[in-house]
């Protein structure tokens, strides 16, 4: 069967009805300081989940699968995806081992990671401005970037970006549920807890 037109679509449409940003636009939105949770996730859907989930679908399609299965693997494959990003994410912070990815180049990138976007919401305003003043003027300064990191874990930004993709790869799992057991539903359940355990 031929693959779903609009797999690969990574626009995004605002809700004021303006064109739709396609993924430089999402890169640009990551890195405004003032942006949401949710806004955080739409941006990780069109970046990297966006990808895994038209895998998923396209997969599920090529085999002839119904439409409900077909809808549920890129419903399986988003979830997934979004893990995979907050995982990512949180290596920015040092939480792996040999990832090759030093730690604070989101920063240094003016990127808002989940784990940072907490940390803001929960911060009392002399801190909170002082974790913006890093990421817009001190972004490349080591001490500076080291009091971010650190005030991000004291603050529990880790815990709640860990506590989130987890709760993805819960859904995920929950999808992969519905299917009879097969070889194919265990690898895909390996490739969840892969997504999240990973040290790189």
């Amino acid at each position: 069967p031929n693959v779903p037109l609009g797999l690969l679509d990574i626009s995004i449409t605002p809700t004021n009805g303006g064109p739709p940003l396609v993924l430089n636009d999402c890169i640009a939105l990551k890195r405004l300081l003032t942006i949401t949770e949710d806004v955080y996730y739409t941006i990780i859907r069109q970046k990297t989940a966006s990808l895994i989930a038209a895998c998923c679908e396209s997969g599920a399609s090529a085999a002839g699968a119904s439409a409900e299965v077909v809808a549920n693997m890129r419903a399986f494959g988003n979830f997934v995806g979004l893990a995979f990003q907050i995982k990512d994410d949180l290596f920015d912070y040092g939480m792996g081992k040999n990832t090759g990815k030093a730690t604070g180049i989101d920063i240094a990138e003016r990127k808002m990671t989940l784990p940072l976007i907490y940390a803001l919401s929960v911060s009392e305003p002399a801190v909170r401005r002082r974790l913006v003043n890093v990421v817009k003027n001190h972004n490349t300064s080591s001490e500076h970037v080291n009091w971010l990191l650190g005030q991000v874990i004291r603050s529990g930004g880790i815990d709640y970006a860990s506590q989130k993709m987890k709760e993805f790869r819960d859904k995920a799992l929950e999808i992969l549920s519905t299917f009879a057991d097969s070889e194919a539903k265990t690898a895909l359940a390996e490739l969840v807890h892969f997504t999240i355990n990973r040290e790189k």
